[in-house]
């Protein structure tokens, strides 16, 4: 993985907050408790998965989506890792999102994956993201991938707004497995 990441615990867009779940967050997914700010129908199933992929104090682990306006946690969004060197030596990590049913429809799931893209480019343009292994390093952009139900126009639509336009295969269950080129956003 490379260190020396500097993605910050929050990142804010015009109506969200993405912040990095902690220890009581992920304590309540995983006893099935229910903290006050969560959405009625959050947790989804990926939202309690994604609690078993949780690294403290990793910034590139799960975030919460949150809803600025009342505070209410209504999805998650997150890296299933932070940065490996792809066959070409190019740091890369793999995405995952989504938002409670009721939240859908909305723009949330884009305005958070925006933002999440937004502080991955800001760190690697400001050289936070070095050589795969260093501490540091020169820097320079992250390539990120996602998967995808082919069958999912929603996430399709979101994935290519955000330049998401190469096809790199299926995994196993079937997804598309789409990359935004290194460079897109910065």
């Amino acid at each position: 993985m490379v260190e020396g990441v500097a993605l910050p615990p929050e990142v804010v867009t015009p109506r969200l907050v993405l912040r990095v779940w902690d220890a009581a967050t992920v304590r309540a997914l995983r006893a099935g408790d229910r903290l006050p700010k969560w959405h009625p129908e959050f947790p989804r199933r990926d939202d309690l998965d994604a609690a078993g992929l949780w690294r403290e104090g990793d910034p590139w682990t799960t975030r919460s989506i949150v809803w600025a306006e009342t505070g209410h946690i209504v999805g998650s969004i997150g890296f299933f890792g932070g940065p490996e060197a792809a066959e070409d030596g190019v740091p890369e990590v793999e995405v995952g999102y989504g938002v409670v049913p009721r939240g859908r429809g909305r723009g949330i799931g884009t305005e958070a994956l925006g933002g999440l893209l937004a502080a991955v480019d800001a760190a690697g343009a400001a050289g936070a993201v070095g050589a795969v292994g260093a501490v540091g390093g020169a820097g320079g952009p992250v390539r990120v991938r996602a998967s995808v139900a082919p069958t999912n126009a929603a996430g399709l639509k979101v994935l290519a707004r955000h330049g998401f336009t190469q096809l790199r295969g299926t995994t196993e269950d079937g997804e598309l497995v789409m990359v935004r080129p290194v460079g897109v956003g910065l």
